[in-house]
């Protein structure tokens, strides 16, 4: 069975596109989406409603993620976030607003994991770790941190996101932990959009990253002129990775 792995669109219809028509060149059985997908990107309520429409359709499996939950779950999450990071809660509010409320209900009741079994092998679907939806499985990170963070699950294959870095972990327990990267908001130093493809087969699997070339100058041009203040400093992102760090 082959798979697609896709997390971290964040409203860019921009990347989604060409990522679903690599998908469909794979000809891959299904896919799976590790969240968020609207907050803080150029074309939300659009995004929302495509893989509402592929999940609806029997065509994708689909968990919450951190951000996913932050827009269902506004009146919990939207003051704390003001002091921290300003231009994501302004962000966030702006998602609020123009997203309408049966897309807000349906990102609020989505599950937080998923557990699966595929050809034989253990697959366990979370955003960010296994532990909480917000912690971040990244490159670099000491092989005992990550056996840490998959102690209580006994999947042969975790499929993360939230970092929006791909890599891959194999834990002496012979766990493999790959996060998946971002669609839509890639950090990496080449801004293109990343995917993961994994064949399933009699208990065995492989995993491949895939990289997708799109039109991040007009993601990044719909991004600037949204209404919210520091929209042009996230559309830069798009563009140049490094910005986030400024």
């Amino acid at each position: 069975m082959k798979l697609a792995l896709i997390s971290d669109i964040h409203g860019n219809m921009q990347a989604l596109e060409p990522v679903l028509e690599d998908i469909k060149k794979e000809h891959c059985d299904k896919i799976f989406c590790l969240g968020d997908l609207a907050m803080a990107g150029p074309e939300p309520v659009k995004t929302i409603e495509l893989i509402k429409n592929l999940y609806d359709e029997g065509k994708l499996e689909l968990i919450q993620g951190n951000t996913d939950e932050m827009i269902g779950d506004y009146d919990f999450v939207g003051e704390q976030m003001k002091s921290k990071f300003p231009i994501m809660a302004n962000a966030l509010d702006e998602d609020v607003k123009i997203i309408p409320e049966d897309l807000k209900e349906f990102l609020k009741n989505l599950p937080k994991q998923k557990e699966l079994e595929i050809e034989g092998a253990k697959i366990l679907l979370v955003h960010g770790s296994p532990r909480k939806n917000d912690e971040n499985i990244a490159p670099d990170l000491p092989i005992a941190k990550i056996e840490e963070m998959v102690a209580d699950t006994d999947a042969d294959a975790i499929f993360c996101g939230h970092t929006h870095i791909p890599c891959g972990y194999q834990t002496n327990k012979k766990q493999t932990v790959i996060n998946v990267g971002s669609v839509g908001r890639p950090f990496t130093p080449k801004p293109q959009a990343c995917y993961v493809v994994a064949e399933f087969s009699d208990g065995v699997f492989e995993v491949l990253h895939k990289f997708i070339n799109y039109d991040n100058q007009k993601a990044s041009e719909i991004l600037a002129k949204r209404d919210f203040e520091g929209a042009d400093k996230l559309a830069q992102i798009l563009i140049k990775p490094e910005f986030r760090h400024l």
